[in-house]
């Protein structure tokens, strides 16, 4: 059996989504530059005037076989579904399908310069689709292939990506996040390092609004999306340590690992540092962990090398004893997490609206009931198209 053709899918679709989109900015890089800083928060979903009906469109890429049998992953990104096809494609066309690792080596080897970054994703989205072909060749899911499941349904926690982090909305919705059964929720700063004094008073307003929403038994975490320093951080630890935050996420730039360890080390304790969402495959995590720069790691299989190299993070981490927690990633995560014991991968992440979103298009639908995924139907990933939602579909080449 031969892989036979690498091809890709634009389809279209409408979303029927009456719901807050892009409803707030987050804490950003370029909050020091004012010029820079976005006005309005336009991911993980820009804001559409007038609401519902919102607009989709998606690229998917599909692994073709001599045999018939084809992988399917997406939605990818059309500059790094041009990479598959003008720099990728040459070297898994006629590979057996089921060698998965020696393609991945071959990819590695092929993108000297590409080792992270637009590249780097590109090969785990093409991983991640050979995945789903080898568990359909095989007639079972991922999971079951990578040695899982290790237990019937993975606890998940709530991202609010995109939500207003406005103390007063964000304890409302912290309510419902609660009454829907999640025990862990995930909060995104809105002031960085460049906001100053009363930055750092607003953020402190929301870590406490959210503690004093859910009680004292749920977890709550804090993303600052790479936007403060040490001082700042540091400072935000000191003040937070009381509401008792289980985490705060991406405090630093990622090639900051010095200081991620600086603040790690001084916040021991208080709250622990999380890391690696944009670090890119076993070296790149290897040398967080090293550094003893975070207490968890948050790879995504979709940036961070696909299935075949998370599996190696998951092994590295373990070595270490600290614990995995995927960054978003969908049917990916899930089907790693249930591979993996529980105390390694404890949580997958839900991003409320992108998580949605990415649902509309698919026919099976991959999001907690009472705070808890299902293990994805197989074989392979499970991430097939709904027909019923697809308005429009064209093959598409890049060149």
């Amino acid at each position: 059996m031969k892989i036979t053709g690498i091809r890709f899918v634009r389809i279209k679709g409408t979303w029927d989504y009456d719901g807050p989109l892009g409803e707030d900015r987050s804490a950003s890089p370029l909050g020091l530059y004012p010029e820079l800083a976005p006005a309005r928060r336009t991911w993980p979903i820009p804001h559409v005037e007038g609401g519902s009906p919102y607009p989709l469109q998606a690229i998917y890429v599909l692994v073709d076989t001599d045999e018939g049998a084809s992988g399917l992953y997406g939605n990818i990104p059309a500059d790094e579904a041009r990479i598959i096809a003008t720099q990728l494609a040459r070297i898994v066309i006629g590979e057996n399908p089921h060698a998965v690792q020696r393609i991945w080596d071959k990819l590695y080897r092929s993108a000297v310069t590409g080792r992270k970054g637009p590249t780097m994703q590109a090969i785990s989205k093409l991983d991640l689709a050979l995945w789903d072909l080898k568990g359909k060749l095989l007639g079972a899911p991922v999971y079951e292939l990578l040695g899982g499941p290790t237990r019937d349904r993975i606890p998940a926690y709530a991202s609010m990506l995109g939500y207003s982090a406005e103390p007063e909305r964000a304890s409302e919705r912290s309510r419902e996040m609660v009454a829907q059964g999640y025990t862990a929720i995930k909060w995104f700063f809105r002031y960085g390092a460049g906001d100053g004094p009363e930055g750092l008073r607003r953020n402190l307003a929301l870590v406490r609004a959210v503690r004093e929403a859910v009680g004292p038994d749920v977890e709550i975490m804090f993303d600052a999306w790479k936007s403060w320093d040490v001082p700042y951080a540091l400072r935000m630890i000191e003040l937070a340590a009381p509401h008792r935050p289980c985490w705060f996420e991406e405090p630093v730039m990622p090639d900051m690992v010095r200081d991620y360890a600086e603040i790690r080390r001084r916040a021991a304790g208080r709250v622990l540092i999380a890391g690696g969402e944009h670090e890119y495959t076993r070296w790149g995590m290897r040398a967080l962990l090293e550094a003893g720069a975070v207490d968890l790691l948050q790879p995504d299989p979709s940036w961070a090398g696909g299935i075949s190299e998370m599996v190696k993070i998951c092994a590295l981490a373990s070595a270490h004893q600290v614990p995995v927690y995927p960054h978003h990633g969908g049917l990916a995560s899930a089907h790693l997490i249930a591979s993996q014991s529980p105390t390694l991968c404890p949580r997958q992440e839900w991003i409320l609206q992108a998580g949605r979103r990415d649902n509309h298009l698919l026919r099976h639908k991959i999001e907690p009931v009472d705070g808890h995924f299902a293990l994805p139907p197989g074989p392979g990933l499970g991430l097939e198209l709904d027909e019923s939602a697809i308005e429009s579909r064209e093959e598409i080449v890049f060149s």
